[in-house]
């Protein structure tokens, strides 16, 4: 995806028109923590699990 100066500031202007100055971090806060525990269960779900239950 390739965003230019002023995709981008019209990004920034809306979300300050929707969510005001004062939510804008705690919306940014929200939205950072829920993309780490995304990121985080993807992670997890790709490694292969050692079951180490020693049956051949």
């Amino acid at each position: 995806m390739n965003l230019g100066m002023g995709e981008i500031t019209l990004l920034i202007v809306l979300a300050l028109v929707l969510f005001g100055a004062k939510r804008l971090p705690e919306v940014g806060r929200a939205a950072g923590s829920a993309i780490r525990e995304f990121k985080s269960a993807l992670n997890n779900s790709e490694k292969p699990e050692d079951k180490g239950d020693g049956d051949i």
